[in-house]
């Protein structure tokens, strides 16, 4: 025979949930801001970031050469850890979303800078650093979804 201690109630299950769920937009948001922190932490720690060399190769063609490879390494890494940040803690989401974007555009550039790189048969076959590339899709339509919820400000 089952007893019961706590009375039963048809709103506990009810306040149960809402006092545990997490919005749908909030766990996408701490996703791509692990994501985010964890890539963006790597690339302190020479040789860790498999994105490394393309990152210092990608940031050295965009800057016509004036930026060093071990400068931008650390540069992308701060950058991407204060957007992964400003995310995770809600201190600037809506800023930090704006720089994602911006920060997503720019990763798309190896496919029209070192397309040899990104495809085995261009334009359709994509290698695996292609791949990479294109999932940033996913993120930057996710950044303007939050953006949009938000609402304007």
């Amino acid at each position: 025979m089952h007893t019961e201690t706590f009375p039963r109630s048809a709103e506990t299950p009810v306040a149960t949930r809402k006092r545990i769920a997490v919005e749908p937009l909030t766990l996408v948001r701490w996703s791509i801001a692990l994501c985010y922190i964890w890539f963006g932490a790597l690339k302190f720690f020479p040789g860790l970031s498999p994105a490394e060399a393309l990152a210092a190769k990608t940031i050295n063609a965009l800057s016509l050469g004036l930026v060093h490879d071990q400068v931008a390494v650390i540069l992308l890494a701060c950058l991407e850890c204060a957007i992964g940040l400003a995310l995770l803690t809600h201190s600037g989401t809506r800023a930090g979303l704006h720089v994602l974007l911006a920060h997503m555009l720019f990763t798309f550039s190896p496919l029209f800078l070192f397309p040899e790189v990104c495809f085995s048969h261009a334009p359709f076959a994509l290698t695996l650093v292609g791949q990479y590339i294109i999932k940033n899709l996913v993120i930057a339509s996710v950044a303007w979804m939050i953006i949009k919820q938000d609402g304007p400000r």
